[in-house]
């Protein structure tokens, strides 16, 4: 009956839902960065999609040469590339402060570019096959559809991240007082504030989860130095729909995305690919700063 309806078996609809489920989970968690950097240092990181790379090559790192587990790496590799990001933010971004966006997007695409570079002619552009963790190989049968347990762990994952960093940066004394630095950081450091680590912390925070969500990524898209190149254009562009620097507009319209373009896939596979810069396109036209931005 619903095959008639369709056109095609339902599974193929499941299927294109799930895997925009997957790929809306990475563009919540890499856009929730950027907004999380945009919003709270007003930089934007070109460099997301390197550091992003970064986290796949760390677990790869720790899992195959050092003998650290998947769920081990989970935890390091975004620490190890955050700390990456906070030596960046120390040595070379804090000296852009206070001036045009411009030249930090032109540093941050710069270092994307080294980073790049540096990987490509060590590991190649080929990807690397990562496998996903034993606890989580196979799947099951939901009837509809076959549900493997990691998709199902990345979507679960990545939204419990998100909700955690709209709730530490909405709801807690520390994103009250990020928020509160980037208004006025003097009056703030007149209350005994240290506002310059806070920013710090903040970048390190927002690279981190990049680093995550290219942990996550690993066992279901080879690790290869192009892979956040590939990916950070239509980041860019859902944190553009969300609104710049919103937490909530990253976690929603990421999610949404991703499904957006399952579905495309599906009823017009030949926007598939455009059909996110179409959205944007809307946006822009009809609600400037975002669905969730601050209008002026």
């Amino acid at each position: 009956m619903l095959t008639d309806l369709l056109g095609f078996p339902p599974q193929v609809l499941f299927g294109q839902l799930l895997l925009g489920l997957i790929n809306g989970a990475f563009y919540a968690v890499l856009s929730l960065g950027l907004a999380v950097i945009f919003g709270l240092l007003n930089i934007v990181n070109f460099a997301h999609g390197a550091l992003y790379m970064l986290g796949a090559f760390a677990t790869l790192g720790l899992t195959q040469y050092l003998g650290i587990g998947y769920w081990g790496a989970l935890i390091l590799a975004p620490v190890i590339v955050g700390a990456i990001g906070i030596l960046a933010e120390r040595v070379l971004l804090r000296r852009l402060a206070g001036i045009d966006h411009l030249y930090g997007l032109l540093l941050t695409f710069g270092m994307a570019l080294v980073i790049e570079g540096v990987f490509v002619k060590i590991f190649g552009a080929s990807g690397i096959p990562y496998a996903a963790p034993s606890q989580l190989q196979g799947g099951v049968n939901l009837g509809f559809m076959f549900l493997p347990w990691y998709r199902g762990w990345v979507v679960v994952a990545s939204l419990a991240v998100c909700l955690a960093t709209w709730y530490l940066f909405e709801r807690t004394k520390i994103g009250a007082y990020l928020r509160a630095g980037t208004e006025n950081p003097r009056l703030l450091q007149a209350f005994g504030v240290n506002v310059p680590l806070l920013t710090t912390l903040a970048y390190g925070y927002g690279v981190g989860l990049a680093a995550f969500a290219g942990v996550l990524a690993a066992p279901i898209t080879q690790v290869n130095p192009m892979m956040g190149s590939n990916l950070i254009i239509v980041v860019f562009a859902v944190v553009v729909i969300g609104g710049m620097g919103s937490i909530m507009g990253a976690i929603i319209t990421g999610m949404s995305m991703g499904v957006i373009e399952g579905l495309t896939k599906v009823f017009w596979p030949e926007a598939s690919s455009t059909v996110i810069f179409l959205v944007m396109a809307i946006v822009l036209v009809l609600r400037p700063a975002g669905l969730f931005g601050k209008t002026a």
